[in-house]
């Protein structure tokens, strides 16, 4: 996952270069798209049937890498998701700024009962 959303692009060239204090968020979540969410955030977002976005924590960077250090498990679906192609980093539960996004290395159909999870170490994190 080492697609840099064009907010966090902007956001980290205005932090190094140009002294422009930039606050990282106090919770990173997970969240799940059935389309492309593109680096500018446009992408379709899961919504509806418990959906939530979820809490995600990072191990400690080694060699500009990082990696969740937990099973992310999102809620049992009370209705049908549709086709989750692609996960997203976000800096808030709802609304806020994309930060990273990749495709799934294989989608997933998420039914009514179905439940969504990353396994620890799942969500690898480049900047390299």
């Amino acid at each position: 996952m080492s697609q840099l959303s064009d907010y966090l692009e902007n956001a980290l060239i205005n932090a190094v270069l140009r002294n422009t204090a930039y606050s990282s968020p106090v919770t990173v979540y997970a969240a799940l798209f059935t389309s492309d969410p593109t680096d500018a955030g446009t992408g379709t977002e899961v919504t509806g049937g418990a959906y939530v976005r979820m809490p995600v924590a990072f191990t400690d960077p080694t060699d500009g890498q990082t990696s969740n250090s937990a099973d992310v498990l999102f809620p049992i679906a009370t209705a049908n998701w549709g086709t989750i192609t692609h996960v997203g980093l976000y800096d808030a539960l709802s609304g806020g700024n994309l930060l990273f996004h990749a495709p799934l290395e294989f989608s997933k159909v998420i039914n009514i009962s179905s439940q969504f999870k990353v396994p620890q170490n799942y969500l690898i994190v480049r900047l390299k």
